[in-house]
């Protein structure tokens, strides 16, 4: 894991490009300060890494169930503390992005604990039902506070993950969640109109229930983070620890309970009612959407838009009806990576399937789409169309979960409501089984395309790519060179020639696939499908576009000679950059494809390698 921590710190632009890292279930998501200096082509191409995600202002790499290992160890290379992630959204990160962010921040660190209270609460229902459990039994009590105590002092443990994510104390925010359940506030809330009316020295205090409440802590904690940023430098550092945390307290709990609580608590439950409206209006269409589209918005990081409004359900309502719709959409992945599985004959793709399927019916399904699905096409849009199909049934038996979670296959039990078994479940179980079904056979019989099926002695013969020098000047080993993503390798095998002129040229026919913002980097498609990364200097993409002139575009198919790019290579080198030409092979190909034909001097579009390829010529 060491290793693969070291490749994707290389590829992200190293430790010191990070703002922020935190990981879900299965991705690790940075908050990159430069997300130009990241070499995504490279870390796609990186055995294991399953993806790469940029979304809702965060960097995504995908990794899948070791990914707190991988995150363990990049912490380890980082040796640096806690950073403050409250700071000001980046250039041209938009407000939604910034919210995306801001609710992932505060909810993944929890998401772990979260899935096993809501499975563990799911049980004890399913127990209830079955009759292997007594209400009223010493066993049953014990589990039933294990299973509830994350969901009713959900108060303090947003405090201290909002405080860690709006940059403040969250020991500080965790006791304002913590004074919002206290013993004597729920005692005096639950009191009602028996005891005299409470003010807070003359204003009237509106006592309420925050057991499990979401929204009125995550503002209380942003508050209190904002008050500190403004108070702390002003205290003498004597006294600057504890003033600071004192006057945080003074302040935010006794606004919370005059104004942030009662208003954010109004907030939520008009949310919840509007939802609510909107759903009983559609509830079969809402099912083909969630069903359809959940998995794209994982892919995008969107879903963690909707993670608040299920809280807020269950906290307002008692319930939820929104995460049933997902299980058509979770189940239907399942079902077209095990249609691939029963297919496929490449024992290495089986293989991969059936773990991804394992995966995915306890509720991650990211190894299925990325490892399997996706890259096939058809398998995760017949998944898709399944989750809709699915979504439906489950809309329309209105189906509710009464605790959250992680979408699988415990999730059914979780829909088992206090009274036990209705129609609600067996519409549930009913509308993801068609979905898994669908999905499974569609895949079996039209997922895969014939070549997936042609056997291996039937592959294409070697074929070479011609690649030229892109300019005039020398040769030198891509190890000597003083950057370690290329020097390493990890962005791929080739060559480096420091230039004695100003122009590129295509080293080989074929297709611009990208066109860095910054002028200074392209890559090529070559006929073969092999990705050419093409870097102009070492750390240039600092110069912002500066003495980069290019001539092409992204998508535009070029010919061998062709040019790409003008540079002012006295002006790069006056600013003090190194303006050595870099060619590298980001995707399709390795070292041992290479066939040198040139060292030391060489001129503008002489021969510089044969690149051998067994891929059959790309269509695009």
């Amino acid at each position: 894991m060491e290793e693969l921590a070291n490749t994707i710190l290389a590829n992200i632009g190293g430790k010191d490009n990070i703002e922020s890292l935190v990981h879900c279930a299965t991705r690790l998501r940075f908050k990159l300060k430069n997300s130009a200096l990241a070499h995504t082509a490279a870390l796609k191409q990186t055995p294991g890494v399953l993806m790469v995600v940029e979304s809702g202002g965060q960097y995504q790499v995908v990794i899948g169930n070791d990914v707190s290992q991988v995150f363990a160890a990049i912490e380890k290379q980082r040796q640096l503390p806690d950073q403050a992630v409250g700071a000001a959204p980046s250039a041209g990160e938009t407000l939604f992005s910034r919210f995306i962010d801001i609710i992932s921040g505060i909810f993944t660190p929890f998401l772990g604990v979260l899935a096993a209270s809501g499975i563990l609460k799911g049980l004890l229902a399913l127990a209830l039902a079955c009759h292997w459990l007594a209400a009223d039994s010493g066993g049953y009590h014990v589990l039933y506070a294990a299973s509830d105590a994350l969901f009713f002092f959900l108060p303090i443990v947003l405090g201290y993950t909002a405080g860690q994510k709006f940059g403040g104390s969250p020991f500080t925010t965790m006791a304002i969640g913590a004074a919002l359940v206290h013993p004597t506030i729920r005692s005096l809330f639950a009191s009602g109109g028996s005891a005299a009316p409470l003010d807070f020295f003359g204003l009237p205090l509106t006592l309420l229930d925050y057991g499990s409440s979401v929204m009125p802590v995550i503002f209380a904690a942003w508050f209190s983070c904002l008050l500190e940023k403004r108070i702390q430098p002003r205290f003498p550092a004597a006294i600057r620890n504890l003033a600071t945390p004192l006057l945080c307290l003074v302040i935010t709990v006794p606004l919370t309970f005059l104004l942030i609580g009662p208003l954010a608590t109004k907030a939520s439950q008009g949310l919840a009612a509007g939802y609510q409206w909107l759903y009983a209006l559609f509830p079969v269409l809402a099912g083909a959407v969630m069903g359809s589209l959940w998995q794209v918005f994982v892919i995008f990081g969107l879903h963690w838009g909707f993670i608040p409004l299920m809280f807020n359900n269950l906290s307002v309502l008692g319930y939820d009806s929104m995460l049933p719709l997902l299980l058509p959409a979770v189940m239907g992945q399942v079902g077209a990576v095990v249609g691939v599985m029963l297919r496929s004959r490449d024992s290495k793709q089986r293989s991969l399937a059936a773990s991804a399927a394992t995966a995915g019916i306890f509720g991650i399904t990211e190894p299925a789409i990325y490892g399997v699905n996706l890259p096939a096409r058809r398998p995760f849009l017949f998944g898709c169309i399944g989750g809709a199909l699915g979504g439906m049934v489950v809309g329309y038996v209105q189906s509710k979960v009464y605790s959250l979670g992680l979408v699988s296959i415990f999730t059914f039990a979780q829909i088992i409501p206090p009274s036990g078994v209705d129609n609600s479940v067996w519409g549930a179980l009913i509308g993801s089984a068609m979905a898994c079904l669908f999905a499974l056979l569609t895949t079996f019989f039209f997922g895969l395309p014939a070549p997936a099926n042609t056997s291996t002695t039937d592959a294409p013969p070697t074929e070479q790519d011609s690649i030229r020098s892109p300019i005039s000047g020398n040769i030198r080993e891509l190890a000597s060179i003083p950057d370690t993503a290329f020097a390493s390798g990890a962005l791929g095998a080739g060559v480096a020639i420091y230039p004695t002129t100003d122009s590129l040229h295509a080293p080989c026919d074929g297709i611009i696939s990208g066109v860095q913002p910054s002028g200074h980097a392209l890559t090529l498609r070559t006929a073969h499908g092999v990705e050419i990364l093409i870097h102009v200097g070492i750390n240039t993409v600092q110069l912002q576009g500066q003495h980069f002139h290019p001539q092409i575009v992204q998508g535009q198919r070029v010919t061998a000679g062709q040019l790409l790019m003008h540079m002012d290579r006295e002006a790069i080198e006056a600013a003090g950059y190194d303006p050595t030409v870099l060619l590298t092979l980001c995707q399709g190909a390795d070292e041992a494809s290479i066939q040198l034909l040139q060292t030391g001097q060489v001129q503008t579009g002489e021969p510089l390698f044969l690149l051998h390829t067994d891929h059959h010529p790309s269509q695009a």
